[in-house]
């Protein structure tokens, strides 16, 4: 006798499974805590199988029946109904791994060791929101020049030029670790050389003039604000490193009896340590400005957070007109110039 939707809202569990027929074997097994499971029961090669056809009410009765009935096409042409949900299964498999989106992901984790932080999120954020939504699922073989051309379009669109290139970049560094792999036969990237524009690069204006050079190290060393970020910009020339580098020195790497600090490859671009002679003025500062944030971990520390992550150099703002002047000498970017604190 075959079930009813009422008959499978009402069964009750019990302490043991218990299974309920339906008709043309199939059944619903229900266990103790309530969860109902299809199931198909058929014979293949004289041996008696079953088939899992999903858990009630996600899979309805008249679902059920179509799995059910679906099975038994298989059967009377010869074929196994469960083998053959594993062959799918393993081609689905294939086929994702075989995606652009699954060999992209691939060649980033092999990558992702090798690079900074910074990077390896910038390179992952561009692929999910630039490349993936529109050709993740296609097998990678499948990805034609055109329809990474409509890709790299759609970021030129929105005016995100540099980002188009950027995003050019990457699929040709996937497409050629997919030949590589023997995912596909041809560098997309390398097919649409010179369909992107240009990027117009604007230079920032560099201070050439010794005297103003001069005029520079002079506000700089009359400024009246905090004394930490006073001896930041007074470094900043002195040892030549990147805002953030130089806004995360921690005391642990200085050495100061070799007049040396030791970045850390971890916090490189280029994953190699990194040593900065120390000048005997920058010893002084470094010296003069121990007594103050020595006990800490920061040389200089952030009056916001634990880390050094906001200071020194968001003092553009304090340094309102000096900006044009110091900013090409520190290297300052327009990301780092929020107005925060920095630790007096």
């Amino acid at each position: 006798m075959s079930l009813t939707d009422t008959q499978l809202r009402n069964l009750k569990p019990a302490s043991a499974p218990k299974s309920v027929a339906d008709e043309r074997g199939l059944s619903i097994l229900v266990q103790p805590n309530g969860a109902k499971w299809w199931r198909f029961r058929y014979r293949f090669d004289g041996k008696q199988k079953l088939l899992a056809l999903g858990i009630y009410p996600d899979v309805s009765l008249k679902q059920a029946r179509e799995k059910r009935d679906e099975a038994r096409r298989l059967l009377a042409e010869g074929i196994d109904p469960g083998e053959h949900r594993k062959i799918i299964k393993t081609m689905d498999k294939s086929r994702e791994a075989d995606s652009f989106e699954g060999v992209a992901r691939e060649w980033y984790s092999k990558m992702v060791p090798g690079w900074s932080q910074t990077h390896a999120q910038e390179t992952l954020r561009r692929l999910e929101r630039d490349v993936f939504p529109w050709l993740g699922a296609t097998r990678l073989s499948e990805v034609t020049a055109k329809d990474l051309l409509v890709v790299l379009r759609r970021i030129e669109g929105r005016g995100a030029l540099e980002t188009a290139h950027a995003v050019q970049q990457i699929c040709g560094r996937v497409c050629r670790y997919g030949i590589a792999t023997l995912r596909c036969e041809r560098d997309l990237a390398a097919d649409l050389r010179g369909a992107l524009p240009p990027v117009k690069v604007t230079h920032r204006a560099s201070i050439t003039d010794p005297k103003e050079i001069t005029r520079l190290l002079q506000d700089i060393d009359g400024y009246q604000g905090a004394f930490v970020t006073k001896c930041a910009l007074q470094l900043a020339p002195l040892l030549f490193v990147r805002p953030g580098e130089l806004r995360a020195m921690e005391w642990a790497e200085l050495d100061f009896e070799k007049a040396e600090w030791r970045i850390p490859a971890a916090k490189m671009k280029m994953r190699e340590q990194h040593i900065v002679p120390l000048a005997h003025q920058a010893m002084a500062i470094l010296r003069e400005l121990q007594p103050l944030t020595g006990s800490g971990k920061y040389v200089f520390p952030s009056i916001r957070t634990p880390l050094a992550d906001d200071a020194p150099f968001r003092l553009v703002q304090t340094l309102q007109p000096l900006a044009h002047r110091f900013r090409p000498c520190l290297g300052t970017e327009e990301s780092h110039l929020e107005p925060q604190g920095v630790h007096d």
